[in-house]
């Protein structure tokens, strides 16, 4: 210990400084760890949302399917009538 001889305070304080600088780091890389996985989910998610879009977008034509629908059946309907059925 000679070279912090009548420099306990140095000694004290850069005992300290690293102490912090480890407390620092052991509570910022479990966050780093977590947002990590966060992102990762984030990804997967966004994925399967795309799938989804994908895979119901002829949903948005389903009323233009039922007035067609209904229109054939009205042309049935009135059709059977004009036959006498």
């Amino acid at each position: 210990m000679d070279l912090f001889d009548g420099n306990t305070g140095w000694l004290v304080g850069y005992i300290i400084g690293i102490v912090v600088v480890l407390v620092v780091v052991a509570l910022v890389v479990p966050i780093l760890v977590l947002a990590r996985k966060i992102g990762t989910e984030a990804g997967l998610i966004d994925e399967s949302l795309q799938k989804s879009v994908t895979n119901t977008a002829a949903l948005a034509d389903l009323s233009n399917t039922n007035t067609m629908a209904i229109n054939v059946i009205e042309g049935l309907k009135r059709g059977r009538n004009r036959l006498g059925g």
